[in-house]
Parts: C-alpha cells; structure tokens; sequence
C-alpha cells in the first residue's frame, strides 16, 4: 500500500484518487504469519496487491521457493520494489507491475496477499472471484473480506494484528 502523505501531490493527483489505501508497511512477524498461514508450496505464484517495499514477495520466493508478483499503483514506490528485488538477486523469481490492482489480471495467481480496507477488500472482491481458481488462497491483513467466510483467522501472540484466511470454493458443476 501507499502513504499518500510521503509522496507529496499524490493525495491530489486524480489518477489516484477513491484508488489508495494508506501504505502502512506489514510488519516482518505478520509477513511471516500472512505466508504461513496461506501454505505456499514451492512453484506457486504470489501476488501481493498493493506490494509497497516488496518484503512479501521477497519472502515469498526466499522462504518458499514460490514466484512472486507485486501490483503497485505509485510509479516511485513501484521502482523501489523493483530496485530492492533486484539487490536481493531475485529478479528471475519476482517482479513488480507497476498499475492498478483492480485492473489487473489475477489468473496465474495461487495466493493472493492484500493489506487493503474492509471497503478497498469488498470493491476487490468480485474481481478475486472472477480471476482466481478453485482452492486459490487469499490472505487480508487486518481487514476482512466482505461477504466471504474466512477458513481461519489468525490473531497470533500478540493479538495486534488479525489475518484473514480464504480459500477459494471449487467450481460449481
């Protein structure tokens, strides 16, 4: 996600505008949690929307052999993603795409993670259901998903940080 208020101008810019949530970086522990929780096999692809620093993509591929890609609106956040991914030597493995996460495509997703609002998460909603497969897995820090029931919700040790656990039904027949 993006902090409107560390990029000067971007609050006012009407490309981004009813578009952003606040950028509030997830915590290693809940990172560590919000991949376990959603049990990555390797050669899985994640996408993480909204991928601000890019530290779930990178452990995504770090700890779970899988491949990562990160939906960043902001030009300038989306760069230094990019630039981290590639100091880390995983550029073959992750990438950033730098657009509109409620235009992209999520078709070749396996796990889906999403640090979004309750309202952001119901306005994504129908585009989750439209693009990912039968036993896909979307995981929500914080924020639920409306109208969906989560298989688990996870509130660790420290009950800060709630995550949200869903698993897309097998197509109807």
């Amino acid at each position: 996600m993006l902090v409107l208020s560390a990029l000067p101008g971007l609050a006012q810019d009407p490309r981004y505008v009813k578009k952003l949530a606040p950028y509030v970086a997830s915590p290693t522990r809940v990172v560590d949690r919000m991949l376990d929780l959603a049990n990555i096999r390797p050669g899985e692809t994640v996408y993480d929307l909204g991928c601000g620093d890019g530290r779930i993509l990178i452990a995504a591929v770090e700890r779970y052999k899988a491949k990562a890609v990160g939906i960043e609106i902001s030009p300038k956040v989306a760069a230094q993603a990019r630039a981290r991914i590639q100091k880390e030597g995983l550029s073959n493995q992750a990438r950033v795409i730098e657009g509109d996460l409620l235009e992209t495509d999520l078709t070749g997703a396996d796990v889906v993670t999403i640090y979004l609002t309750t309202s952001f998460n119901e306005e994504l909603r129908p585009r989750l259901e439209k693009y990912l497969k039968p036993g896909a897995r979307v995981v929500s820090h914080d924020y639920a998903v409306p109208g969906w029931k989560p298989s688990k919700i996870d509130t660790g040790n420290d009950k800060k940080h709630r995550i949200y656990l869903y698993e897309m039904p097998p197509a109807r027949q």
